[in-house]
């Protein structure tokens, strides 16, 4: 089962490295993971997608909680939560390609941050299922080149997670 980790962490040298290195030394994949500097410099918010059963997860967040540098976490798969990630995809669109990409491009709401007159970069934000199926739906023989930034995830209504 896909969950989603987030992880508030001292804004650090090293600080990240030793969260990835827990992942690493215990056999632990990564999906994905984002981290930046929150409003507060001092501290970072992780967030890291993996998969794993209920034991599996247990054991991931008994580990990190024993870092040092890690403040707080929590499993925002656990309850409501928004998820979020961008793509940019870099197509080929010459001919009647280039308006079968765009009527593309606006069922999915993204947007065509630039254009060539054989290529169109196009930007893509919502849940990964979201970014899968334009993937799909653009297909293999069109698409150049992908950068995803991975799941960012924030828990819905009163619940956070800071100090």
């Amino acid at each position: 089962m896909r969950r989603i980790i987030s992880v508030l962490m001292e804004n650090a040298p090293g600080a990240l490295s030793r969260v990835v290195g827990l992942f690493s030394q215990r056999g632990y994949n990564i999906e994905s993971l984002t981290v930046a500097p929150t409003e507060d410099a001092t501290l970072s918010r992780l967030t890291l997608t993996t998969i794993g059963d209920d034991h599996k997860i247990e054991q991931i967040t008994k580990h990190l909680n024993k870092l040092i540098d890690v403040v707080k976490l929590v499993d925002l798969t656990e309850g409501a939560h928004i998820e979020r990630e961008l793509m940019l995809i870099k197509v080929k669109a010459v001919g009647g390609q280039r308006e079968e990409i765009k009527r593309c491009v606006d069922i999915f709401r993204g947007q065509i941050v630039d254009v060539t007159p054989s290529v169109y970069i196009v930007q893509v934000a919502g849940t990964s299922d979201k970014l899968d199926a334009f993937v799909q739906a653009v297909g293999d023989s069109a698409i150049l080149e992908v950068v995803r930034t991975g799941v960012s995830g924030i828990a819905r209504g009163e619940k956070i997670l800071s100090l």
